[in-house]
């Protein structure tokens, strides 16, 4: 059942209409949307940078508007820049830890935003330098160190789609019924879809439920109590729509060109040029997971190099505007995993429209009132089809006992030690700020490291 789908979507380059690409286009941007704006919230907040001031409201619409223009280059290309593959960009949530760092060094204010900044500017360029250089680095990332890779990105993201499933990030609400309710309406929306419908319908089925839960949370909103008593004080419930946001902001606006002063300091430059190193793994994994996920084959040489430059030269991009780096987005990658859709043209109208909503901020703001629990729903679908997509990745070589190792030493002990807070305490602080948090670096460098000093060993593992 359900209108029969353009074949041409799960071809990179086949022709799609814009009636087509729409929908599915849609898909991708309503997946990030949150995640893009929510680090430059966070750091913007740590360097003194009031709530809905002039100079958040600036930056966070210029976010949109980069993340539109890189997402263009990494799909459409620029000479040797961008992978040419159906990765969407956006703010970095990975570069949260060095900024709180830098924040701290540099004693906060606006001075320490603008030395992020500048760091961002230095590093982008460093990254995009090694995305030229990446050929000969080819050999040191076969299918089983990018599959880790891809397994460890999906695992670390699986936690945080659970929190968006209960409400958010800091929400006062956590686990309430209704967040809960919304969430798992999505989910049996989605599956109700996806699997009960063919062609266009099951296609879309991420944008159907999201829609709903949408709908379905502007009801409760409006017949449903909307705030609750914590210590004496009302508090918005998290799944309430924030109408006046839509009301006050503008019909269109342009976006502004350094709005914070560039500061070069050293102090900042360095961490932030490791970061840059470890968010080029992080790529490289999130462009095998696309290949592994929609096209069912290795990235190629040319695909991965396009990829980091990109990386990098849209984050010293985003610097000009007061943004922090861009990368590419791990949701996007579930989706694609989730969908088989592959087509350029696709994430190119969803490019666009991402853009649109930093030139009508209205658009945004319909879209970023978005309840987290509504999106949580889709998320814990997609986050577990990359983890998904890593093990097609590590399987397509053959299950030799050296591979075994190499997988089980990187996930259990590199990617344990990063994920579980509090076992890299006692280690220095750099090293805390690159091997903490989401486990992905250090299962990484344990493949990468394991990959190289392990014997090659052909046979099999011996089936029980």
């Amino acid at each position: 059942m359900g209108k029969k789908i353009n074949e041409n979507v799960y071809t990179l380059n086949g022709e799609v209409s814009v009636k087509e690409a729409l929908p599915l286009g849609l898909q991708h941007i309503l997946a990030m949307f949150a995640g893009n704006l929510t680090p430059i919230i966070i750091i913007a907040s740590m360097c003194g940078i009031a709530s809905g001031s002039a100079l958040q409201i600036t930056i966070i619409q210029n976010a949109m508007v980069v993340a539109g223009i890189v997402t263009l280059i990494q799909v459409l290309g620029a000479g040797p820049i961008g992978g040419k593959l159906p990765i969407v960009m956006g703010t970095s949530s990975g570069f949260i830890g060095v900024s709180k760092s830098i924040i701290a060094t540099m004693g906060g204010g606006v001075l320490a935003y603008g030395a992020i900044l500048g760091a961002t500017l230095i590093g982008g360029l460093f990254e995009g330098f090694l995305g030229f250089f990446l050929k000969p680095l080819r050999r040191f990332f076969p299918p089983i160190v990018t599959g880790t890779v891809v397994l460890s990105i999906g695992l670390s993201l699986i936690t945080v789609g659970i929190k968006y499933y209960a409400g958010g990030f800091g929400v006062k609400d956590f686990g309430s019924l209704e967040n809960l309710f919304l969430a798992t309406l999505v989910l049996i929306i989605i599956v109700y879809f996806k699997h009960r419908f063919s062609g266009f319908v099951s296609a879309t089925s991420i944008l159907i439920g999201i829609v709903i839960g949408y709908i379905v949370a502007a009801i409760m909103s409006a017949v449903l109590p909307n705030t609750f008593l914590v210590e004496g004080q009302e508090v918005t419930k998290s799944w309430v729509l924030q109408w006046s946001k839509v009301e006050n902001a503008g019909w269109f606006a342009l976006p502004k060109l350094l709005p914070v002063k560039l500061v070069f300091d050293v102090r900042a430059i360095v961490p932030m040029i490791i970061m840059f190193i470890v968010t080029s793994v992080e790529t490289i994994g999130d462009v095998s997971g696309i290949t592994q996920g929609g096209l069912k084959r290795e990235a190629t040489d040319k695909e991965l190099s396009g990829s980091v430059m990109c990386d990098g030269v849209g984050s010293t991009f985003a610097s000009m505007f007061g943004v922090l780096p861009n990368t590419s987005f791990s949701q996007n990658v579930g989706l694609v995993g989730m969908t088989g859709i592959v087509n350029r043209f696709v994430i190119t109208v969803g490019g666009i429209f991402l853009l649109c909503c930093g030139f009508f901020p209205k658009l945004a703001a319909i879209v970023s009132i978005m309840p987290n629990s509504v999106l949580g729903g889709a998320a814990v679908m997609m986050f577990a089809s990359i983890a998904v997509s890593g093990i097609q990745l590590i399987t397509k070589e053959p299950i030799t006992q050296r591979n075994v190792t190499i997988l089980i030493v990187s996930l259990g002990l590199g990617y344990g030690l990063g994920s579980t807070a509090g076992t890299l305490t006692n280690l220095p602080n750099g090293v805390q700020l690159i091997f903490g948090g989401s486990g992905i670096v250090p299962a990484a460098v344990f493949a990468l490291f394991l990959n190289i000093i392990l014997p090659k060993d052909e046979k099999s593992v011996e089936k029980e």
